[in-house]
């Protein structure tokens, strides 16, 4: 792979979508927009949050670019606006379960993980 250094500006784009996914609350979002557009009534249904706060968090992640908006008569409909995001999400938790597998195996008798597969 070749070593290519980001500008500034750059790396201040990477952290700051790197600080807006890193709260659970809107991860569960998310997750919940995986499958397809939703509501706020619905959204704080499915993750079990308040009106108010799943709100917030929802305006954070349409200024990110991570999610959309859209007008459907009385009712704004959230959406994927950068399904990147699932791909990223993908190489952290496939990372994270080989760590988890191999600190598993040292717990339970040091039993060798060899590439461990979602």
């Amino acid at each position: 792979m070749e070593n290519t250094e980001m500008s500034d500006k750059m790396l201040a784009l990477v952290a700051s979508r790197f600080k807006t996914l890193g709260e659970p609350l809107r991860l569960r979002i998310l997750q919940q927009l995986e499958s397809g557009e939703r509501t706020v009534t619905a959204l704080v249904e499915a993750v079990g949050g308040n009106q108010p706060n799943v709100s917030k968090h929802l305006s954070i992640l349409h200024e990110a670019g991570l999610v959309s908006r859209r007008r459907e008569g009385t009712s704004v409909l959230y959406g994927i606006g950068d399904p990147m995001v699932f791909k990223l999400c993908e190489l952290v938790c496939r990372r994270e379960t080989k760590r988890g597998a191999r600190e598993y195996a040292a717990l339970v008798g040091g039993v060798k993980i060899s590439g461990a597969k979602r």
